[in-house]
């Protein structure tokens, strides 16, 4: 969020022309047109991800109401990257999206503001309490601080009737992870960590989408 953006590789401030999503890397051949260094194959991945999240909306939602879906699809597809890669759910990005979410509902986009003020409660009482059960049992972490937060978020968009269903969403992510990985010849361990903050978010964007419609 601050400062330019610049070469992973020499650290030059990248000009605007370089910036353009896709496009650029396309035309630099994702390379660095200083120094040569390969760009690094998340960014057009991210890029195309973000593209593929607002079409999706403008095809699936009227306007206003499609602004307000790729919102919530761009914020979740953040989320759900920095989970993916670094088991981080930053607060600065999960709580906002809990206002952002009652805002929504009181502007008339998705579900009523009692069942979302419910579901952001719901949302962060029920992973907080299985966290805590499972540390008292296990005498270790089971879920990160939070992983919490980011349920009650979802709460305050999909209302509570929903979180139950994202949680099977959720798990079935997760054990096709899983399968993949075996597929690779990766032996799963009890210890195994895996993002629950992007696999819950997977299944709240598609719940929203058909919700909202």
């Amino acid at each position: 969020m601050r400062g330019r953006s610049q070469c992973d590789g020499c650290g030059r401030t990248l000009a605007p022309l370089e910036l353009v999503p896709i496009l650029s890397w396309a035309a630099l051949k994702g390379r660095c047109r200083s120094c040569g260094g390969r760009i690094d194959p998340r960014q057009p991945a991210m890029e195309i991800a973000a593209a593929l999240v607002g079409v999706a909306a403008a095809v699936a939602h009227p306007w206003p109401l499609a602004a307000v879906t790729a919102l919530f699809g761009w914020w979740l597809l953040l989320v759900a990257a920095l989970d993916a890669e670094h088991m981080w759910l930053p607060d600065a990005l999960t709580l906002p999206l809990i206002p952002a979410g009652l805002l929504a509902a009181l502007a008339g986009f998705g579900p009523e503001l009692e069942a979302r003020a419910i579901g952001a409660a719901a949302g962060y009482a029920a992973l907080a309490l299985i966290a805590a059960g499972y540390k008292r049992l296990r005498g270790r972490d089971g879920l990160g601080g939070g992983d919490p937060k980011l349920f009650a978020a979802i709460g305050a968009w999909l209302g509570w009737e929903m979180l139950p269903t994202v949680l099977v969403g959720a798990g079935l992510a997760g054990f096709a992870l899983l399968a993949v990985r075996a597929a690779r010849g990766e032996r799963a361990g009890a210890a195994d960590r895996l993002p629950l903050g992007s696999l819950m978010a997977i299944p709240a964007w598609a719940i929203w989408l058909i919700l909202a419609a």
